[in-house]
């Protein structure tokens, strides 16, 4: 099934943890706060992650200390 993902910055405190896990997935913006990058999403969570970086989306997410790492089975927007 398709997964999506989306960063709240509200949320974020920057401590890196997502990029080291995903880098693939997950980096910095100009503001230092992490941001969805894969196939150029820029945050939306519109662009679908690809089956094989699941597994390290789901790290990413559950290794985030303040859970502002949201992953559906639908697109964001």
């Amino acid at each position: 099934m398709a997964k999506y993902t989306v960063v709240d910055k509200g949320e974020c405190i920057a401590c890196g943890s997502c990029g080291a896990t995903a880098p693939e997935i997950f980096d910095f913006d100009g503001e230092g706060l992490a941001e969805v990058i894969f196939g150029g999403d820029n945050n939306k969570g519109v662009t679908e992650i690809s089956a094989d970086l699941e597994e390290v989306l789901t790290e990413a997410a559950e290794g985030c200390p303040t859970e502002c790492i949201k992953i559906a089975d639908k697109a964001f927007a």
